[in-house]
């Protein structure tokens, strides 16, 4: 087994706890800014001294509500400031929050309130709350429920007023780095989700470890950044806790069709994001330019973009490039980082491969793209390419503390701070995800001399084919995605005689690329018997295909009518596909890939 480790730079004590990190902060820097809240069209800034007051005003209300050290409480919301606020009032009292995502159907909502014990819970919206008092009778334990919309903070803050602020100490100095902090559920892409029992200690020793190590980007002068991902997912919530650690300025952007205002009013320095919204961005950017006849401007700059990163892994840009660099930074390179918010320095990529163009492209035009790979039972950061040394295609070497290998079948294990103490109330599946303090990721990857890692591929999703052929669908979907046309694509061929994939259209850029490359306007349907729309899918297909052997490349492929949605049940709340519900679903096309 080939093992890499990086010791820690940060040291780790069993005495702290999240709900002391405001304590602190409030005490050695009062007026510094930590968050910043949405005020109509500008923001209002939260100083250390005031999130402090802010929490134990909430927690003083849980108090009185009767929530009790060790209850799980629910929390089903968009990404928001109250978000945040519900989070540490609740590490606060002692207790332990149970994110619910926001899009959860009402039987997703009852399994994971039904099976973490949830006592109580916040939900945003009226239509959350009507979802709730559907599923009651199959919570019984549930006892309390209070909506954002309703004014639950205002409503708790005053009712809390005359509990004792050393009840809320009491509660906060109990609290150990082993306490429970969470207990987040697995987007579920293969049956019921599980939930991952992730500490204080986890969360509070991988932020303190992160921050020395990426302190350059994260604890510069004025730094901050805007979070939009869902809150219910572990990747946004470390986030969430290591501004707190460093005080960078924090925001949120409940809704992705406000993302681009709300990142020129905010202007962060960092960003953190899955890479198809670093795809949306680049094809967004490509169609806009294409649409006031600068499309050959645009491409002829990607690619000087991308030499231009290339170079920075040799000698260097030459006097030529630098001169070409120098004028398409004037022309676009500088238009696209204003979009960003004008003061952006990097991004973090996490939750699936960007793909290396994607990667050279946003360097190349001064946008530092850090790929990174975690998963929930490991509190989200495993390893992050460092900026100092990014090698493209990799996800980095792991963070300070933490440890990576490759077992004989090629899957990666993980061993140090961030991993969970187990999977609620499944103690079989525990024992068969973490041995000897490693866990097993289900990636398969390799490491290199330098302990940095590449992801080939899940070890569940394997294709085999009737020939016997394995085959990583990973490299082939992410290359197809890459056309503005396409929304989602799923390789299959399990079993089958080769390889073929389904393919959707993405319904906003559909209308952009007809118009800009000549061809009528028409809605999905007229898409799929435009010859030039599969002329292009065909094309894509053909791209992807030579990064594979012929055994491994796709031979057919059909267009479906309808998009792979969350709602639909065929993307997880992170976006990645529900493989199952896929197959299950559109098995009559896939058969029919497979007919002569």
């Amino acid at each position: 087994m080939r093992e890499f480790s990086v010791p820690a730079m940060a040291a780790s004590q069993d005495a702290g706890n999240l709900a002391h990190l405001i304590v602190h902060n409030s005490l050695l820097d009062p007026e510094a800014v930590v968050f910043a809240r949405r005020a109509g069209d500008a923001w209002e800034d939260i100083t250390c001294r005031q999130f402090r007051q802010e929490v134990e005003s909430l927690a003083r209300g849980l108090i009185d509500a009767g929530i009790e050290p060790g209850d799980r409480v629910g929390l089903m919301s968009r990404t928001r400031y109250e978000w945040t606020l519900f989070d540490f009032a609740i590490w606060t009292v002692g207790a332990v929050t149970v994110p619910v995502y926001e899009t959860s159907s009402a039987e997703q909502a009852s399994w994971i309130l039904s099976d973490s014990g949830a006592v109580a819970c916040l939900v945003e919206t009226e239509e959350h709350s009507e979802l709730i008092d559907t599923i009651r009778e199959s919570l019984p334990g549930l006892r309390r429920t209070w909506v954002l919309e309703r004014g639950a903070v205002q409503d708790l803050c005053s009712r809390g007023s005359h509990v004792a602020d050393e009840r809320v100490t009491e509660r906060r100095d109990a609290l150990k780095a082993s306490s429970l902090a969470t207990v987040i559920y697995t987007s579920g892409t293969s049956g019921r989700p599980k939930g991952c029992e992730l500490t204080h200690g986890n969360f509070l020793h991988l932020a303190d470890n992160t921050a020395a190590r990426l302190g350059e980007i994260i604890c510069a002068e004025g730094a901050g950044t805007l979070l939009f991902l869902p809150l219910a997912h572990v990747f946004a919530r470390f986030i969430q806790i290591l501004c707190v650690v460093v005080r960078a300025r924090c925001g949120h952007s409940s809704n992705i069709k406000d993302l681009l205002p709300d990142l020129a009013t905010f202007q962060p320095t960092f960003l953190l994001a899955v890479p198809r919204v670093f795809e949306k961005i680049y094809n967004s950017a490509e169609a806009s330019a294409d649409s006031s006849g600068k499309g050959r401007i645009f491409r002829a700059a990607a690619r000087v973009a991308i030499q231009q990163s290339k170079s920075l892994d040799d000698d260097g840009p030459g006097w030529s490039l630098r001169v070409q660099h120098a004028v398409f930074d004037r022309l676009v390179y500088r238009q696209l980082r204003a979009a960003l918010g004008g003061r952006i320095r990097c991004a973090v990529s996490g939750g699936a491969p960007m793909g290396e163009h994607l990667g050279h492209f946003f360097r190349g035009a001064g946008v530092l793209v850090m790929e990174g790979w975690g998963l929930t039972e490991t509190t989200a950061p495993i390893s992050v390419n460092p900026p100092e040394k990014i090698k493209m295609g990799t996800v980095g070497p792991p963070l300070p503390g933490v440890s990576v290998a490759v077992d004989d079948d090629g899957e990666l294990l993980v061993r140090g701070l961030g991993v969970m103490h187990g999977y609620h109330n499944r103690p079989e599946e525990t024992a068969q995800a973490l041995h000897n303090g490693w866990f097993r990721t289900g990636d398969l990857g390799e490491i290199d001399e330098d302990g940095y890692v590449r992801i080939t591929g899940r070890r569940k999703e394997i294709i085999v084919t009737a020939g016997g052929k394995n085959v990583s669908p990973m490299v082939l979907e992410d290359r197809i995605r890459r056309h503005p046309l396409i929304s989602q694509c799923i390789v299959v061929g399990d079993r089958r005689p080769y390889v073929a994939c389904l393919v959707t259209l993405d319904e906003q850029m559909l209308g952009t690329w007809l118009s800009n490359n000549g061809r009528p306007p028409t809605d999905v349907a007229g898409a799929l018997k435009d010859p030039i729309v599969r002329e292009q899918i065909q094309h894509s297909i053909d791209e992807a295909n030579t990064a594979v052997s012929r055994a491994e490349s796709i031979r057919r492929f059909t267009i479906l009518d309808t998009d792979l949605t969350e709602a639909a049940g065929h993307l997880t709340p992170k976006q990645s596909l529900r493989r199952a519900a896929v197959l299950r679903d559109f098995a009559v096309q896939i058969d029919e890939l497979y007919r002569a």
